[in-house]
């Protein structure tokens, strides 16, 4: 026992980040394997575009020389970005950032179920093998998207969090409490900036900023006069370090956009606001939340729910509010995106909030030497269980991951290429997906989506006026999916659009959806 539990403080830890860059790694090469090389989601090859443009200009542009506000990440492009001065491969860079992202994220689940109060630290050790390998996060870590920075970064801000909750309770050790005591102004610039650079990384990170501000600023109740104004100047410390990254990056949104968010935040939800209207509230809170439970992660609902059931009933009110950032994550998104396609990639971030808790839930539940057999039994099978499945997910994740890929690239990337091959230089071009597109080809384009038209925003589900403000615009060929919408099966029978080409790839048949198209529209 005892040589186990040197292991798990000691050298355990160290097992996590390797476990998880193994995890991402063996996505790739089954992938490449397959003779497939590239990224899941065409918002992916949007991220490329603007890092590249930055690298090269000096500007957030997705096309150089134009400033655009279209990025929903400016963070997830500077680090793009600096492949690029390098000279490194993109894609190996960012499946590079991506995995190691991935190894914050896993590394943080543990530390974060330890400054919980962890009994066994092999329940930590654990939770954080269980984020190394959990489908989605891998998933996530080799997309090229940002997912996987903005989760750690979630969870880097809530183990500050945490830790800054136990110093103040005098559950840290004596000379690291003194420290940071010492210190509070310093702590609280820290906690402003690193809410700031979460915010700018996905826009949804102000919630936890906020929550984690206001949580420090009043637990514990400052007592007296002189404690109290020391509180609120740390609190307004905080407010100024996050101010200091925002204000230039509301400033450049108002400047290109005119308004305080990218493009896409509007966009977004232009596009299902009919959903909106017309789906109850629940109905979408579920809708969200469903994808975040389809894995092995789903045998820990009854421990998650003992989880908040304790600390409700012990009052351990700091220990909650990651838990109050998992649920309003959820309900922002329910009121206002509530998609569920590509595995549920909105709502990966909160997926190592749930297993934190739901780990820890069923640590607590199990009783390995209960005197009922059945209660021993299930408490014995549990975590071997939990562990197999977690692993035969991460093998249904790869193979999705694969059909993700070869869906972009003889989809998206092979109708870049067409394009490039068909089109004299100069050829404006209106498209739905931007993505490998813009990267890909070297003309001009009108957004359909509204990332780089935003004018497009208030008409975005109106075929009619879509087609004629195209036309209108000089647009010689429309791209888009004619199935990715009901304004899309409209515009696909317009007679003011002529089908020239379909990218016929057959898995995309197989799968009962409709290719990618190119329609040359009335000059």
């Amino acid at each position: 026992m005892t040589k186990k539990r040197s292991f798990v403080a000691g050298a355990g830890p160290w097992l996590i980040p390797v476990v998880a860059l193994l995890a991402a790694a063996g996505y790739l090469l089954w992938s490449y394997g397959q003779g497939l090389f590239g990224f899941p989601l065409d918002d992916a090859w949007i991220h490329q575009t603007y890092a590249r443009n930055l690298a090269e200009t000096g500007q957030l542009a997705y096309l150089p020389g134009e400033p655009s506000a279209g990025s929903t990440s400016p963070a997830w492009s500077f680090v793009l970005s600096v492949g690029y001065l390098l000279g490194v491969d993109y894609r190996l860079w960012a499946y590079l950032l991506g995995g190691l992202a991935l190894a914050a994220t896993a590394l943080f689940a543990y530390r974060i179920l330890g400054r919980l109060g962890a009994r066994q630290p092999v329940t930590a050790l654990l939770t954080g093998l269980f984020c190394a390998v959990e489908w989605h996060l891998v998933w996530a870590a080799v997309s090229g998207m940002e997912t996987m920075l903005f989760t750690a970064l979630s969870l880097a801000l809530l183990d500050y969090y945490l830790l800054q909750v136990n110093v103040r309770q005098g559950q840290t050790p004596d000379r690291l409490t003194s420290l940071l005591r010492e210190q509070g102004v310093v702590n609280s610039v820290g906690i402003g900036l690193l809410g700031g650079t979460l915010v700018l990384t996905r826009p949804e990170g102000l919630i936890l900023a906020g929550l984690v501000i206001g949580g420090l600023a009043v637990y514990p109740r400052p007592r007296g006069e002189r404690a109290l104004r020391w509180r609120a100047v740390e609190t307004l410390v905080s407010l100024a370090g996050l101010g200091l990254l925002l204000a230039p990056y509301i400033a450049f949104n108002l400047r290109t956009a005119g308004a305080l968010f990218p493009n896409t935040f509007y966009a977004k939800q232009a596009e299902y606001a009919v959903y909106l209207e017309s789906v109850p509230i629940w109905t979408r809170f579920w809708r969200v939340l469903a994808p975040s439970l389809a894995g092995a992660q789903v045998l820990l609902l009854p421990g998650f729910g003992y989880a908040v059931y304790h600390l409700i009933r012990q009052r351990r009110w700091p220990a909650l509010l990651p838990l109050a950032w998992w649920a309003a994550f959820l309900a922002a998104y329910a009121l206002r995106l509530p998609v569920d396609y590509q595995h549920g990639r909105y709502t990966m971030p909160i997926i190592p909030i749930f297993v934190v808790y739901g780990m820890w839930g069923t640590a607590g539940l199990l009783r390995p030497q209960a005197t009922s057999l059945a209660w021993r039994v299930l408490s014995r099978a549990a975590p071997p269980a939990l562990t197999l499945l977690a692993l035969i997910f991460w093998g249904r994740g790869a193979l999705a991951y694969r059909d993700d890929v070869g869906f972009i690239e003889d989809e998206m990337v092979a109708v870049a290429h067409w394009l490039n091959d068909n089109t004299p230089p100069g050829t404006l071009i209106a498209v739905h997906d931007i993505g490998a597109v813009g990267y890909l080809t070297d003309r001009p384009l009108l957004d359909l989506a509204g990332l780089i038209t935003p004018e497009v925003i208030p008409f975005i589900a109106d075929a009619d006026r879509l087609a004629a403000w195209m036309i209108a615009e000089g647009a010689d060929y429309a791209v888009f999916f004619p199935d990715f919408s009901s304004t899309y099966a409209q515009l696909a029978v317009d007679p003011r659009l002529q089908r020239v080409y379909c990218s016929d790839y057959a898995w995309t048949q197989k799968v009962g959806r409709e290719n990618m198209c190119v329609y040359r529209l009335p000059a």
